[in-house]
């Protein structure tokens, strides 16, 4: 039986290692996401192509979790992210500039999965980033 704690780190070193066949290990199947870009996604199938769509952007996009506080069965987590940005997202055409945000993800679990997750992350300073 994995911890709350345990399933945030596998989930953040799925994303670190771009391992989203993992999915299935940590998140309900009907996991509902809402990604700090405001793009939500229900369900695995939906989670995984975002996640795909998010590292062909990011391409090395790193997570790095600063804080975690779990109180039962709820998490909130500081994270700063690092990366290149290598694909067109929005109206930010790539770049190949460096960027660095903080931003903070809040977890809900039920049976030893995550259930809902959302993330609020610091877009002005990002958008200042991605900007040629």
């Amino acid at each position: 039986m994995a911890t709350n704690k345990d399933l945030i780190t596998k989930y953040y070193d799925m994303w670190n290692k771009k391992e989203f066949d993992k999915a299935e290990q940590i998140l309900d199947e009907n996991i509902s996401f809402r990604g700090s870009l405001d793009i939500t996604a229900h369900g695995i199938a939906e989670f995984k192509e975002y996640a795909k769509m998010l590292t062909s952007v990011f391409g090395d996009l790193y997570h790095a979790v600063e804080i975690t506080v779990i109180e039962n069965a709820l998490a909130a987590v500081y994270v700063t992210y690092t990366g290149k940005h290598v694909g067109k997202i929005q109206e930010f055409e790539a770049t190949g500039n460096r960027f660095n945000y903080s931003g903070a993800a809040f977890f809900q679990f039920r049976n030893d999965k995550i259930v809902s997750i959302n993330v609020l992350g610091d877009l002005n300073s990002l958008y200042k980033q991605l900007q040629s």
